[in-house]
């Protein structure tokens, strides 16, 4: 510390998270004074490369924003271009895309659970560490995490990147027989996903708050996942139609991030899994609002939210539990659909699409020429839209730690609360930061 009473912590790469990015965190006389968040890697202008393409394309192309929920991509680029070109998919078609988005759900989850997050709460430095002596724990999640990814290769093509998926539905559907062994599989993973809620229940939680607006999906009478209207908890449930997100939600840059930043009616606010059960708890499965319920989270049936994010592992922790049983449902009931895929005929609209990714609402909307030409595209993703909102659960986490061990409280102690605090969020940077406003001036 400085005679001033001014000292800076700064992360230079943040450590268990998707992408890249570091932390800026300025200290003066015993108060946070400044947050950043830095995105830093390169915006990748994939909406530039949409822009020019055929209307059956963006599923294949948002897919590799990201490797590890490419299905939330896919789904809501589907949705964005079916509802230009007005066209509906429903019956088995649109239960096998949810089944493909459950699969994504639970290698996701379990993927941050294990590997990313649990090592906070346990003292370990990652993943290695904590196989050491809570072997079974790593091996459990490894096992969840294999069979979201057999969902995914089953329906997909393949886990990472799936081709299967086109506008319309799917390039191929399978038949019933060939769903039965991820039936048997998953029934292991509800075993499994239940002693990860116990587990993870038991963790030793800081005293935190979350204070921002809530944002998610919601569609009555089932837990969102694939589809829904957007909906703020504000502090009761008030929702807007899908095609008027970009009145609320409004980007902007700011200087340190290659991701743009959000703001909802004008205000911070956090989407993710906080958001989604907070809003759509009460239509959760029995066995999954039972473990929620056994995990300290309150009652999902009458409204119950959880309001620390260092506990939203737990939440995350239920929803796996939420897809498995969600996935075994539409197996049992599978009927093959008539076709693969219904057509999608182009036509000169503006369409719009959203679903609930692993950590939060994402958004597309696509503008297509009559001949099925995207003449604009827009994709707005949850990591992006929450960096405002970690930055101020990092400030509140540090500043509590300040007021309670004082000016001096150690640097290391704060640099790892900083960490937690940001992979509470599980964020995906590189999902992020793609947006870049160029402004060329030519004399």
């Amino acid at each position: 510390m400085n005679p001033r009473g001014t000292r800076v912590l700064r992360l230079d790469a943040l450590a268990r998270v998707e992408g890249e990015a570091a932390l800026h965190l300025r200290v003066q006389d015993g108060s946070v004074t400044e947050t950043r968040l830095r995105i830093y890697e390169p915006p990748r202008f994939f909406e530039a490369l949409l822009t020019g393409r055929g209307h059956t394309e963006p599923p294949d192309i948002t897919s590799r924003i990201c490797g590890i929920c490419p299905v939330a991509y896919q789904m809501s680029a589907c949705q964005a271009i079916e509802n230009a070109c007005a066209v509906t998919v429903d019956g088995s078609l649109a239960d096998l895309r949810r089944l493909l988005y459950c699969g994504e759900w639970i290698e996701s989850h379990a993927l941050h659970i294990h590997l990313l997050h649990a090592p906070d709460f346990l003292g370990r430095a990652d993943v290695v560490e904590l196989a050491r002596d809570q072997r079974a724990a790593v091996e459990r999640g490894l096992r969840i995490k294999q069979t979201g990814n057999a969902i995914l290769d089953q329906l997909g093509g393949r886990p990472v990147h799936p081709v299967n998926v086109r506008v319309g539905g799917f390039h191929r559907t399978p038949a019933p027989d060939e769903l039965r062994p991820l039936a048997a599989r998953l029934r292991q993973a509800r075993d499994d996903a239940l002693e990860t809620v116990r587990w993870v229940a038991a963790f030793d939680f800081p005293d935190a708050r979350c204070e921002h607006a809530l944002f998610a999906l919601r569609d009555p009478g089932r837990y969102a996942i694939d589809s829904g209207t957007p909906t703020v908890m504000d502090p009761a449930p008030r929702e807007f139609p899908l095609s008027e997100f970009e009145e609320h939600v409004r980007e902007g840059q700011v200087p340190h991030s290659t991701a743009l930043t959000a703001t909802l009616d004008g205000r911070r606010f956090l989407t993710g899994p906080l958001a989604r059960y907070a809003i759509s708890g009460r239509w959760l499965h029995p066995v999954a609002a039972d473990a929620a319920r056994d995990a300290g989270l309150g009652d999902p049936a009458a409204g119950a939210l959880c309001d620390n994010p260092f506990r939203s592992i737990v939440v995350r922790a239920v929803e796996v539990v939420q897809a498995v049983e969600e996935a075994l449902r539409i197996i049992d009931c599978y009927e093959p659909p008539a076709r693969p895929a219904v057509e999608v005929p182009p036509r000169e609209a503006v369409g719009v699409g959203a679903t609930e990714a692993p950590r939060g609402l994402l958004y597309h909307r696509y503008a297509l020429a009559q001949d099925g030409t995207l003449t604009a595209a827009r994709i707005v993703p949850p990591t992006a839209q929450n960096q405002t909102a970690i930055e101020e659960d990092v400030r509140g986490a540090v500043q509590s730690r300040l007021d309670r061990d004082g000016p001096d409280a150690d640097d290391a102690e704060l640099t790892h609360l900083c960490e937690r605090a940001i992979r509470n969020h599980d964020p995906c940077i590189s999902c992020a930061a793609h947006f870049l406003d160029v402004t060329v001036e030519r004399t």
